[in-house]
């Protein structure tokens, strides 16, 4: 956290503010902020002394001016959808929250490069259905695509469900417009795909949480619309039979594949129990699952045809169990409904420690083996729900708790439970956090197995742009004066 105390005449210091954005956005009232003080799973809660919402990258200059010339902290927060508290102020309550909610306009749309120039506060569907528009897509997709802000999906580098072809949201930027530590504006908003003529800049800021400089624009780039999207629901004999069926379905599509997710059976029946419009898309319970989805084509039905021929293939194979390919547009929604119930069932069978970690691919089935056996032995009855980006690496390795646990019990293990499973991973050459960044929760753990070359070279840079450590400090690196 900052190292100065904040100014003294906080009555002047808030004036400052309202000078700059106008008085209606600068709230101090408790209740209005209290939605802003807590995370999106609850588990922080902390104090501020202000929300602000300027309307321009100009009001934003002013607001970290003032809070730079003051020394209060700044804690950067979009639409407040992240998972490990990055965008939520600490408990002293020196902090100002600057929300970028008004920053919402979509500056300019150009076709023929395929860019899109948006303001931060952007929600992510908003974007997706103005390259639509344009016969356009932005690949860029994630279960809190109608409230998420483009800004804050840059700041934590989001992934999501497309990381498989398109990438994530890393590979969609070209250009960032940036509000420095000391109030300056950085002007890259350029559209270029070459561009060789230094250190690409913009790539300090994205998956940086606000610890570097507030983002307030981007140019995006655009995909073709493609014109046919083939979904499969599979069974599949294990999970090493999955990563048989990836390769397949990806030279089956000629790289088409923009989706492939695992799936466990008890993932499915806590849905069924759960979530109202959840489906069993097959007849016979199976223990693991995938959804496949592949998009581009000519919109002639070959995609389709050449995804239903693998997968014909592979259950001829035995590496498929029993299928259903979407026929219609519906179907394929009421698949990926199931995916998400998922996710949304595990709320309601008590506590749940979490993991969003990431293996090379090949790693995936070592990894569930070796991770599940150490969780069942740590407590006996433990309820793995592993799932997620199977294409990618990327599982979310969810533990729902005992049917009969005590939830806070169980809940207290959550750093003794995640130390044990980050430990496989890393020695297995993965990432502790594969999409959902670092936030204040697992600063810590990122130091545990970072070398200290990588963790002096993160240390240098947040020195350097940010001397005052004032830009959502406490997050992602700790820079706290050596003893």
């Amino acid at each position: 956290m900052a190292d100065r105390d904040p100014a003294p005449g906080d009555d002047a210091f808030l004036q400052r503010l309202r000078d700059a954005v106008g008085a209606a956005h600068v709230v101090t009232d408790a209740q209005v902020l209290a939605p802003h003080l807590l995370d999106w799973r609850r588990k922080y809660r902390g104090a501020a002394r202000a929300l602000v919402t300027p309307g321009t990258t100009e009001e934003v200059a002013a607001v970290v001016r003032a809070c730079a010339q003051a020394g209060v902290p700044i804690v950067p927060q979009g639409g407040h959808t992240g998972l490990v508290g990055g965008g939520t102020p600490f408990e002293d309550g020196r902090a100002v929250i600057l929300s970028t909610a008004r920053l919402n306009r979509i500056r300019a749309v150009d076709a023929v490069n395929n860019t899109i120039t948006v303001e931060a506060g952007c929600v992510l569907q908003a974007i997706q259905q103005e390259a639509a528009r344009h016969d356009r897509l932005f690949p860029l997709s994630l279960a809190a695509e109608g409230t998420c802000q483009i800004g804050g999906n840059l700041a934590t580098n989001a992934g999501g469900l497309n990381v498989l072809r398109y990438g994530n949201a890393r590979r969609q930027v070209l250009g960032l417009e940036v509000v420095l530590p000391d109030g300056r504006v950085w002007d890259g908003l350029r559209g270029l795909r070459k561009d060789n003529t230094g250190y690409d800049l913009k790539q300090l800021f994205v998956g940086a949480e606000g610890t570097l400089g507030v983002i307030t624009a981007a140019v995006l780039e655009l995909q073709p619309l493609p014109r046919e999207t083939a979904t499969a629901f599979a069974a599949v004999r294990d999970v090493p039979a999955a990563l048989e069926l990836l390769g397949r379905a990806q030279e089956a599509t000629a790289q088409g594949l923009t989706s492939f997710e695992l799936l466990p059976r008890i993932g499915i029946d806590l849905a069924l129990k759960h979530v109202t419009g959840s489906v069993d898309p097959l007849q016979a319970p199976h223990r693991w699952y995938v959804l496949v989805e592949a998009r581009g084509g000519h919109g002639d039905g070959r995609l389709k045809e050449a995804l239903e021929a693998a997968l014909m293939q592979a259950y001829e194979d035995g590496l498929v169990l029993d299928a259903a390919p979407a026929e219609n547009a519906g179907q394929a929604q009421a698949f990926w409904h199931l995916r998400e119930a998922v996710v949304e069932a595990q709320r309601h069978e008590g506590g749940s420690i979490k993991h969003d970690v990431a293996v090379p691919v090949s790693q995936v089935p070592a990894f569930l083996e070796r991770a599940t056996a150490c969780v069942e032995a740590m407590i006996p009855g433990i309820r793995p729900v592993p799932f997620g980006h199977l294409g990618d690496g990327n599982i979310h390795f969810n533990l729902t708790q005992p049917a009969d646990a005590d939830t806070a019990a169980f809940l207290a293990c959550w750093d003794e439970v995640n130390a044990a499973v980050h430990d496989i991973v890393v020695d297995l050459g993965g990432s502790i956090s594969a999409e959902h960044g670092l936030g204040r929760m697992k600063v810590a753990e990122a130091a545990r197995f970072k070398s200290e070359v990588e963790l002096d070279l993160m240390r240098t840079l947040k020195r350097t742009l940010d001397p005052q450590n004032l830009m959502n400090p406490g997050k992602v690196v700790d820079v706290s004066p050596l003893p």
